[in-house]
């Protein structure tokens, strides 16, 4: 299996000016899944209310906020989301003959939900927008400089451990692309991606990415110094391991 990851990523960024900034954002909440800015999602729509939601921001060309639910399920019922998620650009849309969509996305910008609002089908808030900080400092800077072949061992570690052929053409320079890369590209827990996309800044995400992939690193050399021994001891003839 040949899979390339993301090369390089596009990033908006925002200036001090437009951080208390606020607007009406249609919320769609996620179970395990953290939009990143510059990730590309694609999203099969089937609940009515979900179909009103994308149909308004179709025809009013407005994007909608993904945030991973903290409690609750995406089906049924209201979720209650997680308060930083990830702006949502649809930059294709397919529908179908019965009402149901496939469209792609592609995160632009953090906001903070301020206020939530349960006046229409679907979940809308009251948000403001979340920059992401200190890109161009030193600090920053000697961050990515760890973090880059932390990356680059890691992707090692995970094409040996899962037999894959993972290609990384090559790192961003910017600190702030690298950082958002790093997070879409983990494979680590829903839980943990959040914890990346509420990280105040870019020194604070990186460090705790170098965090991450030290640890992830360190287990995936675990699960390929012993998955010999694992399959000889599951080789027998009743194929079962019993403690001794």
């Amino acid at each position: 299996m040949n899979r390339k990851l993301p090369a390089a990523l596009v990033v908006d960024s925002s200036t001090e000016a437009r951080r208390n900034r606020t607007m009406e954002m249609p919320i769609f909440p996620l179970k395990n899944v953290v939009l990143f800015p510059g990730m590309v999602l694609p999203l099969h729509i089937f609940e009515m209310r979900y179909r009103e939601m994308i149909g308004r921001c179709l025809e009013d060309k407005i994007p909608f906020g993904v945030t991973l639910i903290d409690e609750g399920q995406e089906v049924g019922a209201s979720a209650r989301p997680f308060l930083v998620g990830t702006a949502a650009r649809i930059v294709r849309s397919e529908r179908m003959e019965d009402g149901r969509m496939n469209i792609t996305t592609v995160g632009t910008q953090r906001f903070r939900i301020l206020e939530l609002h349960h006046d229409r089908s679907y979940l809308t808030a009251t948000v403001s927008q979340f920059p992401v900080p200190n890109g161009a400092t030193r600090r920053a800077a000697e961050l990515s400089e760890r973090v880059r072949p932390q990356v680059i061992e890691y992707v090692e570690l995970l094409s040996k451990a899962s037999k894959t052929n993972l290609q990384l053409n090559r790192l961003p320079e910017d600190p702030l692309t690298l950082a958002f890369l790093v997070a879409i590209s983990m494979q680590v827990n829903a839980t943990e991606k959040q914890q990346l996309l509420e990280a105040p800044g870019v020194p604070e995400i990186l460090a705790l990415e170098s965090r991450l992939l030290s640890r992830e690193s360190r287990l995936m050399e675990f699960m390929i110094d012993t998955g010999e021994e694992v399959r000889a001891m599951n080789g027998g003839p009743t194929g079962y391991v019993f403690p001794n």
